[in-house]
């Protein structure tokens, strides 16, 4: 009876599961969108260029504005259909032309200085990692305090009263 309770409880409270993963995910997109505009954006876009990717003033801008509107989505729980299809689609350019070569890992220690540790460039791991987090929040919902929840039970309720109105 002890087992069967605690798994009860256990999933009753797995709708939570999806809010560190939101913040993080959130936290982690709109941080790097930031950090491309105060390192610059022109040196972003200057970056893409080189890898040979089209209207790269247009793409670079594209992403910073993505990165930090869908981060902030992510954040607050919104639009998260949308703004995973923008992330995800961030995240594979990233992979495919940018990370790809230097395999999984993301972690390279390449040496140990006086200074500290010296680190390669990073695999894909932490591309992957944020793809299937963005997936285990869309399967598993927003999860609470998210504005997508909140919008949906005030629809509910607002369905249920024009329900009871039109009896």
């Amino acid at each position: 009876m002890v087992g069967k309770n605690w798994t009860f409880a256990l999933l009753r409270e797995a709708r939570w599961s999806a809010v560190p993963l939101r913040l993080i995910v959130g936290f982690g997109f709109v941080a790097h969108g930031v950090a491309k505009l105060q390192h610059g954006p022109e040196n972003f876009n200057r970056l893409i260029a080189t890898m040979g990717i089209p209207a790269p003033q247009v793409l670079g801008w594209a992403t910073i504005l993505a990165e930090i509107i869908c981060g902030a989505a992510v954040l607050a729980g919104a639009l998260l259909p949308a703004a995973s299809v923008l992330m995800s689609t961030i995240l594979l350019v990233a992979m495919f032309t940018v990370h790809l070569p230097y395999g999984f890992s993301s972690v390279k220690l390449q040496a140990i200085t006086p200074y500290g540790a010296k680190f390669g460039p990073p695999g894909y791991e932490v591309d992957l990692l944020y793809l299937a987090c963005m997936v285990a929040i869309l399967i598993g919902g927003p999860g609470p305090f998210a504005f997508d929840t909140l919008v949906g039970r005030r629809r509910a309720v607002g369905d249920r009263m024009n329900e009871v109105n039109t009896r």
